[in-house]
């Protein structure tokens, strides 16, 4: 039989070779494909020759803190990636915790001589803040994808041997050890196997190292704080930022959202970076970058297990990309003698058996989302009035959507509708684009607060609508 089949495959070789080229001249996605193969294995490579030889030349390791036996073993130590040749290859899930670092008063005490005569103090190269920026990785090899979960600073928890305080102060009362305690005991006690900190100086160095970020600045923002050595003026549109202005973005919480609209903001920032930076000409560049930020960054990964990671990101498909915020709600005014953010238990649990792999028992039965209970926002990108959404409004209510309301505009004008799984439910997020006909789904926090799902109605919107209406009158 195979001899057959090896023969049947000789004589058909001429019809064979015609349809492959007129597959190759057709199918140009192929061949970026495997140029992009081609290119990624050749860039790794490079890179991770080149990084082991930086950093090994280098005096400053990449973990600066000193951790104790006990400290150590908070993270798991088992190895992400694979041996030998596959060193720079990610062998199994890995739950990486992120933290942004502010800077304490302490740190400022005492200025260097040759700033002494300014009228702001600058910011200090410091691991021992606030950690007011959180997020929680998940890097998957088995489902292909990459999973953050941002969790906002004046989360209410209980921070061990502390009492209950916000979140962010974990790391001033007990470093990356207790803060990794503090937010697995938060998730219901998901494991967190390695640490990344880095410094507000180290993130503006870091974003200019990767060449600035090309992002939409949703409106003009302008904040002076002296004591905070925070400086703020963007106006609002499309534009490519340095470090510096990146930082004032990502920085910047003085709206109604306050640090939930920031943590938005981020969201912008990170996908932006990662559809512009996550590509095999920008690994090969690590080793300037590790030279660029390591006096800012502390961390237990290895350069190996880092490539492992960037390996994987260069690999992973953008829509496999998926973004969560902590669910919860703002504390009233007179609830605490602070504000909070209170994280929602059920909504918690709910989100990390569906991206993170705890399952309680009653979780592990399939769940069908009810399309009526789901609340679904529309914001307006389009500058149109109101009344262009009605046929949009009525062909979801047609299919069960009956929790429907207009929503604040969305300030960056789309191309492309968002359907944005603003809790994470991307199946729900799916079968309303399947529903549509149109649009992109995203599993990220940018939407409406109070939706499940976000629909950020772009220029598509315009040329469906009129198919919308034709079938809403039959």
């Amino acid at each position: 039989m195979t001899i057959q089949r090896s023969s049947a495959e000789e004589n058909q070789s001429g019809k064979a070779s015609k349809s492959i080229k007129k597959i190759s001249r057709n199918s140009k996605s192929g061949r970026w494909l495997w140029f992009w193969v081609g290119m990624s294995g050749i860039a790794m490579v490079s890179a991770t020759a080149g990084a082991l030889l930086a950093v090994s030349l280098t005096s400053t390791p990449l973990q600066q803190a000193q951790l104790s036996p006990q400290d150590e073993a908070v993270f798991d130590g088992d190895r992400i990636s694979g041996g030998v040749l596959r060193f720079s290859e990610l062998t199994r899930p890995v739950n990486l915790l992120i933290m942004g670092m502010s800077v304490l008063p302490p740190d400022i005490q005492n200025p260097p001589e040759e700033t002494k005569n300014l009228k702001y103090l600058p910011q200090v190269n410091s691991f021992d803040g606030l950690s007011d920026v959180m997020l929680l990785l998940k890097f998957d090899p088995e489902t292909k994808k990459i999973i953050m979960l941002s969790i906002p600073r004046d989360t209410r928890t209980e921070i061990e041997g502390y009492g209950v305080k916000k979140i962010n102060a974990a790391n001033v009362d007990g470093g990356p050890a207790l803060t990794a305690k503090t937010v697995s005991n938060l998730l219901g006690g998901v494991g967190i196997d390695r640490y990344v900190r880095i410094n507000v100086l180290g993130v503006a160095k870091l974003i200019d190292a990767l060449g600035g970020v090309t992002v939409y600045v949703p409106k003009d923002m302008k904040y002076q704080d002296d004591s905070q050595h925070l400086y703020i003026n963007l106006k609002a549109g499309k534009q490519h930022l340095g470090g510096d202005q990146a930082l004032q973005l990502l920085r910047f919480r003085h709206d109604e959202l306050g640090d939930i609209g920031r943590i938005q903001r981020q969201q912008m920032v990170i996908r932006a970076l990662m559809d512009q930076t996550l590509n095999p000409a920008t690994v090969a560049q690590l080793p300037k970058v590790l030279d660029v930020v390591k006096e800012h960054i502390d961390t237990n990964l290895t350069v190996e297990e880092l490539l492992a990671l960037l390996g994987f990101g260069v690999r992973t498909n953008r829509s496999n990309m998926q973004m969560l915020m902590l669910p919860g709600r703002f504390s009233e005014k007179n609830e605490f003698n602070a504000s909070y953010w209170l994280p929602n238990k059920n909504g918690i649990a709910k989100l990390m058996a569906a991206h993170f792999g705890l399952e309680s028992e009653e979780q592990q039965q399939p769940q069908v989302t009810d399309p009526g209970s789901l609340r679904v926002a529309i914001q307006d990108s389009t500058g149109g009035d109101r009344s262009n959404l009605q046929p949009l409004i009525r062909a979801l209510e047609k299919f069960g959507y009956h929790n429907i309301y207009i929503a604040k505009a969305w300030g960056e004008p789309l191309e492309v509708t968002h359907i944005v799984a603003q809790q994470g439910d991307g199946d729900s997020a799916e079968s309303i684009r399947n529903t549509l006909g149109f649009g992109e789904v995203r599993v990220e926090s940018t939407g409406n607060l109070a939706s499940d799902i976000s629909i950020q109605v772009g220029q598509d919107w315009l040329q469906q609508k009129s198919i919308l209406e034709e079938s809403l009158s039959k």
